[in-house]
């Protein structure tokens, strides 16, 4: 897939851009050449490859470098809010901003 030069003056007008011709064709190839890479990447066979969660993964056991989300805090809510005007069952109340 690739832009012409229509579709980034349009793109420009989407986006409400003001861009000089140069910027234009700059664009216009910088778009393109994003697009190649894409193509060349989709042409790339996957078949029978398991996706990786996290790309470390494919050389290390990651699971045991990750921490368990566990609160290390202890929980201090009513000394945090003490200083705020105006606390209702633990909640910070604010004034409505919508309507």
């Amino acid at each position: 897939m690739a832009l012409t030069p229509d579709d980034i003056r349009r793109i420009q007008h989407l986006a409400r851009l003001e861009l000089q011709p140069h910027e234009s064709e700059r664009m216009l190839t910088q778009i393109n050449g994003f697009f190649s890479i894409v193509e060349t990447m989709r042409a790339v066979d996957t078949a029978g490859i398991e996706p990786l969660a996290h790309p470390v993964a494919a050389f290390e056991d990651v699971q045991l470098r990750l921490r368990d989300d566990v609160a290390s805090e202890p929980n201090q809510r009513e000394a945090n809010q003490q200083s705020a005007p105006a606390v209702e069952r633990g909640l910070f109340l604010v004034p409505k901003v919508i309507e």
